[in-house]
């Protein structure tokens, strides 16, 4: 009598066994994030639609349309690969690629020439941001946002911390944690904590990074944060409100807002005026 072996891909019972398809997901080593490296969705804040976004190989995020679309139908120069969790701009050989979202978003102008194929993909997402402003479901940020300057605060400040200038996503009191709580959604507090350590309006030389040319403004204001101490400059980097930048086990459930500040190409986020410090809220050093 020889004994009955079960396959491996079997429980005891006999029954099928459904094998979960592994995730090639993990966290970057050398990050100071637990974010991990692949798509974070979102909303287009113009149009409703939903986008990808991954980080470039310099760091930088880009916002990625979430569907395939056939290289042949895709310009050159538009053409986006995804590789370990990568956006890479160039096509990587296939019959499919991923495009920006600027260039189908209905809100914008597209940056190339687009074909027959992708003007009918940006007549779809344009039918869909009618139906969700007409159900209430989406509002643009146009009609939405603050100007600049209103309420006295810039709408997308110049921060200085860890010996380097960022460009905000938004003001400074609408910074908001990246974390994750434990009902998985993101974390509504401020990173501008009222208790915590704060930084301070003033106004800075424009300096260009190496090899440009010198701007003709002299001076712009700027939130410096350099006098916090490293382990505050840090939580203000990540973007974490001070109770998850205590915890170690959250996760990041979007990615830090923060774009590596340069004065030509950030030129109409420069201010020479320092703004009004709302009341209660004042800067300390």
């Amino acid at each position: 009598m020889h004994p009955n072996t079960l396959s491996t891909g079997c429980p005891r019972d006999g029954s099928p066994r459904t094998a979960r398809p592994r995730r090639p997901l993990r966290v970057a080593a050398a990050s100071p994030r637990r974010l991990l490296r692949t798509g974070q969705s979102g909303r287009c804040r113009r149009c409703g639609n939903r986008i990808d976004f991954y980080p470039r190989a310099d760091q930088r995020p880009i916002a990625l349309h979430p569907a395939e679309l056939a290289t042949a139908h895709v310009p050159a120069a538009c053409r986006w690969h995804l590789s370990c969790g990568i956006a890479h701009p160039h096509s990587d050989g296939s019959a499919w690629c991923r495009i920006p979202h600027t260039m189908l978003c209905p809100d914008g102008t597209p940056t190339a020439p687009a074909g027959p194929h992708l003007e009918a993909v940006r007549r779809q997402l344009a039918v869909r941001t009618r139906r969700l402003i007409d159900t209430g479901a989406f509002a643009p940020a146009t009609a939405c946002e603050p100007p600049v300057g209103a309420m006295g605060r810039s709408a997308r400040p110049v921060v200085q911390l860890l010996l380097g200038r960022y460009l905000a996503e938004t003001a400074i009191e609408d910074l908001r944690c990246v974390a994750q709580t434990r009902q998985r959604r993101r974390c509504p507090h401020p990173v501008l904590a009222p208790h915590a350590s704060q930084g301070v309006w003033t106004l800075l030389p424009t300096s260009p990074q190496h090899g440009q040319l010198a701007l003709p403004t002299g001076l712009m204001a700027v939130y410096d944060l350099s006098r916090l101490p490293y382990d505050e400059q840090l939580r203000w980097r990540i973007q974490r409100c001070p109770d998850h930048a205590a915890t170690q086990g959250a996760a990041d459930l979007a990615l830090a807002g923060w774009q590596v500040f340069d004065p030509l190409l950030h030129a109409a986020h420069i201010h020479t005026r320092l703004p009004h410090p709302t009341p209660g809220r004042r800067g300390k050093a």
